[in-house]
């Protein structure tokens, strides 16, 4: 047999329904919010079998969904949820316990922050957060009632990276699980189960959907997790709709081309800003004085980095104003991972409850722009930047 592509396998994923004789050019979208069953024969037949039931219990959008996750992230088995915090949340309240420790990555996303400090705290479940660019001191924080290590390949929106593979040794070697959300690099650009993670987190709304019109999450594990966290969805009301499914799945599907043109566009975009006058910094791996460049060659492949990248200008809010009105192609969202490219300001945005001294900490200061690219001609632009940043002069 030749040895196909992974993202050519997960094109032909989804495919089939079970309790569907007919063969569509692509899955159907069940809007119904139950399957219906003659007699108690059929009954005990199809719950003893996992059929479908109820929505909530199981859909076969969200199953179709999960077979194309699990082949891009190399899984056993994916859950699709109704988002991507419904995703981190279910999987967390499934796998610990009053008493039980978390290190966390201190960066990270805002509001995993929050599940972290105000959700977990109240389950008695106590978290350290720990910067991942030292491994010692992952290694110091660890304790006999360790028994989650959570991080995101790279962080927002420093896109400081994490040495994946050493983490989960350090993880393994003391009876913990590895859980990694690739929502900013997606399984196009890497695939954190390769590297040793045991559960990988996708927010299905950004870069994997790529159009901005769903909401979803998923997570990717071993089928003996995936059986202990899909009751725990259920009783939380985290499950996926069909119809967002649906619309994921055909976002997915494209992914295998969005997201090659939209990190190498992003490479020559980080390129572009890193040679300009205005501009004292731009964060992204490609560039050669990233601090982690060989680290990051190791990890990532052809399709390459990830279509994110952050720069940072004069810290005068009034001209920064000025740049993105200027901008004729990218626009501000609260949001990222669409087919257009668009812009967020973390000092008013993700971090606003940041204390500026921690912050600045951090590498964040009030003349950081966040960029997520999209699939516009690189020339275009970088054009287009170039323009705006005149703004400056």
């Amino acid at each position: 047999m030749p040895d196909y592509s992974y993202t050519t396998e997960a094109l032909y994923r989804g495919e089939k329904v079970c309790g569907m004789d007919l063969k569509p050019e692509t899955i159907p979208c069940f809007m119904t919010t139950a399957f219906t069953m003659r007699g108690f024969k059929e009954v005990q037949e199809t719950y003893a079998t996992k059929g479908y039931t109820y929505v909530r219990t199981r859909n076969p959008n969200r199953t179709a969904l999960g077979e194309v996750i699990s082949c891009l992230e190399g899984g056993e088995e994916s859950l699709i949820f109704s988002s991507g915090m419904g995703a981190i949340t279910s999987t967390l309240m499934t796998l610990l316990e009053h008493g039980d420790h978390v290190i966390c990555n201190s960066n990270i996303y805002g509001e995993t922050f929050e599940v972290m400090t105000k959700v977990l705290s109240k389950c008695g479940v106590e978290v350290s957060f720990v910067n991942f660019q030292n491994n010692e001191d992952i290694a110091k924080a660890i304790r006999p009632e360790t028994k989650l290590i959570y991080t995101e390949v790279l962080s927002n929106p420093t896109l400081t990276l994490v040495d994946l593979r050493a983490v989960a040794d350090l993880a393994h070697q003391n009876g913990a699980l590895l859980m990694v959300d690739n929502t900013f690099t997606t399984p196009i650009a890497i695939r954190p189960i390769t590297f040793g993670a045991d559960i990988v987190i996708n927010s299905l709304t950004k870069f994997l959907n790529g159009h901005s019109d769903a909401i979803g999450g998923s997570i990717t594990t071993t089928s003996a997790l995936c059986d202990k966290i899909q009751p725990m969805a259920m009783l939380l009301g985290t499950p996926g709709d069909p119809f967002s499914s649906w619309l994921i799945q055909r976002g997915v599907n494209t992914a295998s081309v969005r997201m090659p043109q939209a990190m190498h566009t992003a490479e020559k975009l980080a390129k572009v800003l890193a040679a300009h006058k205005h501009v004292s910094r731009v964060n992204h791996p490609s560039l050669p004085d990233y601090p982690q460049k060989e680290l990051a060659d190791q990890m990532f492949g052809k399709n390459g980095y990830c279509a994110m990248l952050s720069f940072i200008v004069p810290e005068d809010l009034e001209k920064i104003d000025q740049f993105m009105l200027a901008l004729r192609f990218p626009r501000y969202a609260p949001t990222l991972g669409g087919l257009h490219t668009t812009l967020s300001h973390p000092v008013t945005s993700s971090h606003m409850g940041v204390p500026d001294e921690t912050r600045r900490k951090m590498g964040i200061t009030p003349g950081m722009i966040r960029v997520s690219v999209g699939i516009e001609d690189p020339d275009d632009l970088a054009a287009d930047f170039e323009n705006a940043l005149k703004v400056f002069d």
